[in-house]
């Protein structure tokens, strides 16, 4: 199963806006850390310890041959997926059926990195066993993780983060000296970014002191303030904060006092909003984590918001509420934890929360479904990346339907509907977690939606190496089945029993469950996935019993399917298939070309399990005339498939094809030449083996975006996307296609080494400055 592709030097994002000050937390923090194995930085929200983590794991990355990770445990609620988070960022794929926990300690054991845990207060539990488990058990890590509290583990060094040094009204500071203070410096950064023509002045110095004074220098808050000299001068914020202290003075004695300034920063950002936008906050707070713009107008929209929701959505961006956020192309918006903690507070007195909820499972079980529709067409990848973007939502919609009476059904139909994107993303892991739970809670029901599940789960544990638990449920689907009318279940049960036949060692009776698949997905409609999914198992049958001519056939239905179709997944793995059965047939350099398109195919679908396909068997082909090349493209596809894992992987490597080009090899350059080559394919990240394969020169591993050189081109086309430009905009500018626009920015980014355009606009003003550090 594929296997998300990842840098080798971390994850950290580039800082967008200046790191103000925090010069002694920086370089105690960094102390603890060389002395401690696991340093936890606390304090309240909004006092800057995302930031502050950030700042030092930047700083840090030089001690961290294996990089620096941030794990961003905000919007995960469910403990039992703290461990699949950090896997996730790693781009572990692994899917056998062992624990998460036992293989992120095997991959961790000899390594040399920086786990940044972020947000952890709400999955203490969780984390502590983690974060104990890896340091017990790997020598080399470190962990640095934020939380309102602490860990409290053996070993761990708890450091407290202060808010800001802010001026003391009791004593007079000049003009000169009051941004010597960490939160004046941090308003006045703030407050040019929002009105660039604002500066300190003897008039206005007073009351940004006070300002910065009565916030007690959280910068969240500060920050905010900032914001607000857009419509208001400081004078005004003042006046508004001043009567905010006055209102909320008969407060809870009990709170803690940082607690109740923070809630006036907020409190007075809500009365800054209009009632359309106040009430849109509010429901907001619905969404697990990032939204976008279809989904808050389904949503949220439903009445009373007094005008269009891209409006009212507007508004909170433009006075800071929202967080816009460019992905890929496409704009979402998230609530700071704060803000969203907030709004759902306004939420609760409203009633209008379990209307939200049910609008928030409807819309997400209808992306789900649409999705699922239409993956096997020409907006197959738009689809994967929308569906991985949203996967905090789409985990919510299946929690409320664990939650809620009635919706089981409803949660098993979008299980089910997920499954080609947890397949081709390599998140089969998650799926099975979720199949199993809604078919545990749905036991006692008899749909279609069950059968199709339990289908589902079988062929995912069967892929994860548990055989038996596969025939188990496979037999219960078996069961099921009989009770069923749904004629596109006769295409599933040919596709999971196909596959799990073909993993047990039987190709001639999986040739007969895939043909049984392809002929119910032909007069089914909505079937063709299992139609296209059954051609390549075909495929990969006939290539175990050596059958080059008919695999062949498999593999150019398979083109003309998918060609047809637009589908780029399914026909860059059965690549492999195709030149597998042209080198069979003695034409080397087809076989090479088929291959190279394979490759080409599965890294634009992100696929490292296609590509792991093809370069296995390009090293099959390459053994006799290539054995240095073939030494390194085994080392590369065994580097895939040491994170893929899962029984497919286990399949290619015991056929007879792959244990032949080892020996060869090994006889052509002997063992220790061999081993050499085959350590360095080993080593190779995916996007350089891709390289390699086509002779482009691998990425070094400390390589910077500093040193990385643009061509002339891409050196204009990064300017107008510093200028804000599209791809069109681009385009039209440079008098060139929009998609040779969009490669153009493809290509920047990939020797960047970042995945924003944003990223790009920062790293352009960051050379800017280096070439004119006067300007």
């Amino acid at each position: 199963m594929p296997v998300r592709i990842r840098a080798k030097g971390g994850n950290l994002p580039v800082e967008l806006t200046s790191f103000v000050g925090r010069r002694h937390e920086v370089g105690e923090t960094k102390k603890m850390l060389s002395a401690a194995r696991l340093v936890t930085l606390t304090g309240i929200g909004g006092v800057g310890k995302t930031r502050l983590a950030l700042r030092i794991a930047t700083d840090s990355q030089q001690a961290f041959t294996d990089g620096v990770w941030l794990i961003e445990l905000s919007e995960l609620s469910d403990p039992e997926r703290v461990t699949g988070a950090v896997l996730d960022v790693l781009g572990l794929r692994n899917q056998s059926a062992e624990a998460p926990l036992i293989l992120l300690t095997e991959y961790l054991s000899d390594k040399r990195l920086l786990l940044v845990l972020d947000n952890c207060e709400h999955l203490l539990e969780s984390v502590a066993v983690l974060a104990d488990t890896v340091l017990r058990t790997c020598p080399e890590i470190r962990i640095l993780a934020t939380s309102r509290e602490p860990l409290r583990l053996s070993g761990e060094a708890v450091t407290r983060v202060p808010p800001m040094q802010a001026p003391d009204m009791s004593r007079a500071s000049s003009l000169r000296g009051l941004p010597s203070y960490e939160s004046v410096a941090l308003f006045l950064q703030r407050a040019a970014a929002a009105v660039p023509t604002f500066e300190l002045t003897e008039d206005n110095q007073v009351t940004v002191a006070h300002i910065c004074a009565r916030l007690e220098g959280l910068p969240l808050p500060i920050e905010l303030a900032a914001a607000r000299l857009r419509v208001m001068s400081v004078h005004q914020i003042l006046d508004r904060l001043t009567n905010r202290y006055r209102l909320l003075t008969g407060g809870s004695r009990t709170a803690p006092a940082r607690q109740q300034t923070l809630r006036w920063s907020i409190d007075w950002s809500y009365e800054l909003c209009t009632p359309e936008e106040q009430r849109l906050w509010s429901r907001l707070a619905v969404f697990a984590g990032r939204f976008e713009l279809d989904a808050a107008e389904f949503v949220c929209g439903e009445g009373a918001l007094g005008g269009d929701v891209l409006d009212v959505v507007t508004s909170l961006v433009d006075k800071s509420i929202l967080i816009r956020e460019e992905i890929g192309g496409t704009v979402g918006y998230r609530l700071l934890d704060i803000l969203k903690e907030y709004a759902q507070e306004k939420l609760q007195p409203t009633g209008e929360y379990p209307n939200l909820r049910s609008r928030f499972q409807d819309w997400y079980q209808q992306l789900i479904l649409r999705a699922a529709t239409d993956t096997i067409s020409p907006r197959q990848l738009e689809w994967l990346d929308r569906l991985d973007r949203e996967k905090p939502n789409l985990l919510a919609a299946l929690q409320f339907c664990l939650s809620k009476t009635g919706e089981v059904v409803a949660g098993l139909r979008m299980a089910s509907g997920l499954f080609p994107f947890w397949l081709s993303r390599g998140y089969l892991r998650e799926g099975r977690l979720w199949l199993d739970r809604l078919l545990a809670a749905a036991d006692d029901e008899s749909s279609a939606d069950r059968t199709k599940a339990l289908y589902l789960a079988s062929l995912v544990a069967g892929v994860q190496g548990d055989q038996a638990e596969a025939l188990v449920l496979l037999a219960r689907a078996d069961s099921a089945e009989d009770q069923s009318d749904d004629r596109s279940i006769r295409a599933l049960r040919g596709y999971v029993r196909g596959f799990l036949a073909l993993y047990n060692s039987d190709p001639d009776s999986a040739i007969t469950h895939f043909e049984e698949s392809i002929s119910a997905a032909q007069e089914t409609e909505g079937a063709v996935f299992f139609h296209i999914g059954s051609l390549l198992g075909e495929g990969l049958s006939y290539m175990s019993l050596g059958d080059g001519p008919r695999a062949h056939v498999c593999h150019q239905r398979m083109l003309v399917l998918s060609g047809t179709l637009g589908e780029i997944v399914h026909s860059g793995r059965s690549a492999m298939v195709g030149g597998w059965a042209l080198w069979r047939d003695g034409d080397f350099t087809r076989a090479r070309t088929v291959i190279e398109e394979g490759i080409r195919q599965s890294a634009r679908a992100d696929d490292a399990f296609g590509i792991g396909c093809s370069l296995e068997a390009l090293a099959w082909i390459e053994a006799g005339q290539h054995p240095e090349c073939a030494a390194v493209l085994l080392g590369a596809a065994a580097g895939i498939w040491r994170e893929v894992g899962g029984t497919m992987a286990s399949y290619l490597t015991e056929l007879s094809y792959h244990g032949d080009c080892e020996q060869r090899a090994r006889r052509a350059l002997g063992n220790r030449q061999f081993e050499e080559k085959f350590k360095h394919g080993s080593a190779l990240r995916v996007d350089d083996a891709v390289g390699y394969v086509f002779n482009e020169q691998p990425a070094s591993a400390g390589r910077t975006p500093e040193v990385c050189t643009l061509s002339r081109r891409e050196r204009q086309v990064a300017e107008l996307v510093a200028e804000g430009l599209t791809n069109r905009d681009i385009a039209a500018k440079l008098f060139i296609s929009p998609r040779t626009a969009q490669g153009h920015v493809e290509r920047i980014l990939s020797k960047l080494g970042y995945t924003s355009r944003a990223q790009i606009a920062a790293w352009l003003i960051e050379q800017r400055h280096r070439q004119n550090p006067d300007r």
